[in-house]
């Protein structure tokens, strides 16, 4: 009897899941999911120009060391930069000295431990340390902002057009020119929220950081804009995604002409065997 049911029974299955498959697609098909507002209203990154991007662009030292003051002085409140070193900075053009300096001065200080006693403390940060955590006692979790860059669909695009995208919610339109209250008005922003349409939820916790022109003061002379703070910072959190970006432009040319070169001898040798 089971030799007689065991089949019948796959079969069953079998039928009952393509069944399943076909109802579901034909439903998928024939009633499509409703539009969301999150779909409608969602912005994808502004279109603009870094001097990294391309298969021949570099990083600007100038600007990186812009980005990494708006860092210092905005982002580094909420923020940590658990992945990088402080000896990494050097990479952006600073002197041993000035190195020192930014981690002895930092406003987090190392953590220390003694096995022995158990006891905890802290100590003035050496290049050598990793940029602290920072424990942060508000709304939400600020996530580390050390590979940001890379984690994020459009990169320092998206990172500029979120922290130039906070806009009020009433009267907001996409560019359909739909108005998003009107057309979903249980989609207001919850208290303790804010309206920022290049966000996938549009909604986020963390309130507007860049907020007037001239909120950090550039040493070189720049004027701090909104937008070149947010161009300068996402240029910043693209190095410490990518802090080997350049190198890996200048050794893959190279090798591409190897490659090419290889291919076209190993070709005329096959002709000429």
């Amino acid at each position: 009897m089971v030799r007689l049911f065991g089949p019948l029974v796959g079969l069953f299955f079998a039928v009952a899941l393509l069944w399943s498959f076909g109802n579901g697609a034909y439903n998928a098909a024939t009633q499509p999911t409703p539009p969301t507002a999150e779909k409608l209203f969602h912005m994808h990154p502004k279109e603009v120009a870094f001097s990294f991007d391309g298969a021949f662009g570099t990083f600007d030292k100038a600007q990186l060391q812009r980005g990494f003051k708006v860092y210092q002085e905005v982002c580094s409140n909420c923020h940590s930069l658990k992945q990088v070193a402080f000896r990494d900075l050097a990479q952006l053009g600073y002197k041993e000295a000035e190195v020192k300096a930014i981690a002895k001065n930092w406003g987090n200080k190392a953590q220390t431990f003694d096995p022995k006693t158990g006891d905890r403390g802290d100590r003035p940060n050496l290049p050598s340390d990793h940029f602290p955590p920072v424990y942060y006692a508000g709304q939400g979790n600020p996530p580390d902002l050390s590979l940001i860059a890379k984690s994020r669909h459009g990169g320092a695009q998206y990172i500029h057009s979120l922290l130039t995208g906070y806009t009020d919610q009433a009267g907001y339109k996409n560019e359909a020119g739909e108005e998003l209250l009107k057309k979903f008005p249980d989609a207001k922003t919850p208290d303790g929220l804010y309206f920022n349409p290049y966000f996938a939820n549009l909604n986020l916790a963390m309130p507007q950081p860049l907020t007037s022109d001239g909120q950090v003061t550039y040493s070189d002379g720049t004027k701090a804009t909104v937008d070149q703070m947010s161009m300068d910072v996402a240029a910043f959190l693209t190095w410490t995604a990518e802090p080997k970006l350049d190198k890996r432009k200048q050794t893959g040319w190279p090798v591409l002409g190897f490659l090419l070169a290889a291919t076209v001898l190993a070709y005329l040798a096959k002709r000429n065997v």
